[in-house]
């Protein structure tokens, strides 16, 4: 199953994570530029596992674990590291706490559903969400040193990628609260079943 391409595909966006976060350490046009690209290109192996898992029947365990890890590990870390270095504009820290604490969340309410045989499936609005919070990390890992270094500096990148940024918060907060109230109706649904069958 390792040796899959659907996996391979999957590990390779976490091999990718401390290479992104090394570019951006750097902090020059260029790496800042190299970031951004391997970040994308994490991105589209996001898709093309899923995809290719299913067209070729692939699908595994072990995907299926991994793929949410890949993806948290590479949205954390490089939020986390523009956070810490400080390149995170127009109050950008904010958004990235909202949707780093919605990851927690929904891992948690993941796994105690799973433990329940429930599955929590992914909304329209929550790729909606994925899409622009994918998209803004991209423009502010690239930053409008990228912009320069590409002769395109009349593109404002760090304000595009804002307000990528906060749209993805505001998306965040809705799918987050979402996913909550139908891990909330599962809880209790399985709390009166418990009554009922210890009365």
């Amino acid at each position: 199953m390792l040796t899959d391409l659907p996996n391979l595909l999957t590990l390779s966006r976490i091999i990718v994570v401390p290479l992104v976060v090394g570019l951006v350490v750097l902090h020059t046009p260029q790496t800042d530029c190299a970031a951004c690209v391997l970040f994308i290109l994490a991105g589209i192996t996001d898709y093309l596992d899923g995809k290719l898992a299913r067209a070729w029947n692939q699908n595994s365990d072990l995907g299926r674990m991994l793929d949410p890890i890949a993806d948290k590990l590479l949205v954390g870390a490089s939020l986390m590291v523009m956070a810490g270095l400080g390149r995170l504009p127009f109050g950008c820290l904010y958004p990235a706490i909202i949707i780093l604490s919605r990851e927690i969340l929904v891992s948690g309410l993941r796994e105690y559903l799973a433990a329940t045989r429930v599955g929590l499936p992914v909304t329209r609005l929550a790729k909606w969400k994925t899409g622009f919070q994918m998209t803004a990390i991209g423009f502010l890992l690239a930053g409008d040193s990228t912009a320069w270094l590409l002769h395109i500096s009349w593109l404002p990148v760090n304000a595009l990628g804002a307000i990528m940024m906060w749209i993805a918060a505001v998306l965040t907060l809705i799918t987050g609260w979402d996913y909550l109230s139908t891990g909330l109706r599962h809880l209790s649904g399985g709390s009166t079943r418990a009554t009922k069958l210890s009365s």
